[in-house]
């Protein structure tokens, strides 16, 4: 996905297991997300290269938020829904991967450096972070939030690229499947550029209206 310039801001994509996006305009630096565990040592040089004013966690699950302990270390304020305060605190452990096997998911989430609740700041749809607005995404997991600025959406798992363009996660890996879909049906609505996901490349508004109309069409 690369680096982009959009006005007078860049933005990069750098994937550890999930994208993490970095914006760099006039209001400020903003992480959004923190990768995978196994790539904290690679997040660590890239918090200590681009020095981000905040670190937004877009939802917990552990591939999104794995090296957020790492920002917090270095001094990082850390942004999150309050709805995924209690996962990133180590407070509850659900956890949806793999699918059909939850046992397996706690201890994942288990096994994982947990931040302090004293570590985290709550975010809340319609604030803004570094010139960009908080948008709720909820039905991945009840607290995902995005950012939205000049029609580039940052949906984190609100819908996935693949090689056929737009989807949701599958059934079992989100919180609410039908909250999901409806998510999915208010991004196609929306008057955007372009969609970058939380895996995959950049998605058009194109291939989004598609995927929402077929799911639409499918029914629940």
């Amino acid at each position: 996905m690369g680096r982009a310039i959009i006005g007078l801001m860049t933005l990069a994509v750098r994937t550890l297991y999930a994208n993490i996006i970095l914006l760099d305009g006039p209001q400020g630096r903003l992480l959004v997300d923190a990768g995978a565990l196994p790539y904290a040592r690679i997040f660590s040089r890239i918090v200590r290269e681009f020095r981000p004013d905040a670190l937004l966690l877009t939802h917990a699950h552990v591939d999104h938020a794995g090296g957020a302990f790492v920002a917090a270390r270095l001094g990082v304020t850390v942004l999150a829904h309050p709805l995924e305060h209690a996962q990133l605190t180590g407070k509850v452990h659900h956890l949806p991967y793999p699918a059909g096997h939850p046992w397996i998911g706690g201890l994942v989430s288990r096994l994982h450096p947990k931040l302090k609740t004293a570590e985290i700041q709550a975010v809340l749809p319609g604030e803004l972070l570094c010139g960009w607005q908080v948008v709720g995404l909820p039905g991945h997991t009840a607290g995902q939030v995005g950012v939205l600025r000049d029609g580039v959406l940052i949906a984190a798992d609100a819908v996935v690229g693949s090689t056929d363009g737009a989807r949701l996660p599958r059934a079992a890996y989100n919180a609410d499947h039908v909250q999901a879909g409806q998510t999915l049906q208010t991004i196609a609505e929306m008057d955007l550029r372009c969609v970058l996901p939380g895996h995959g490349g950049v998605l058009t508004p194109e291939q989004i209206r598609t995927r929402a109309q077929r799911d639409r069409a499918d029914g629940p």
